[in-house]
């Protein structure tokens, strides 16, 4: 049991070591901006497009004339 606790000790410390979100991040943008990001192009993405508009009718009333 301890040489499990050895080794997961370091692992623990490892995985704790990952880009912070104020870290500079590709483009110029913070590794959280670039995260929200591709979020909101992953959510664009998946959007359908929206059913078409019903056509027009007139509905028959006239404007007075003056």
């Amino acid at each position: 049991m301890k040489r499990f606790g050895l080794f997961l000790i370091p692992l623990l410390i490892l995985a704790a070591c990952g880009p912070k979100e104020n870290d500079p991040g590709p483009g110029g943008v913070t590794v959280g901006e670039a995260r929200a990001l591709d979020e909101a192009a992953e959510m664009l993405d998946s959007r359908t497009d929206p059913p078409p508009l019903p056509e027009a009718e007139p509905t028959g009333e006239a404007t007075p004339a003056q």
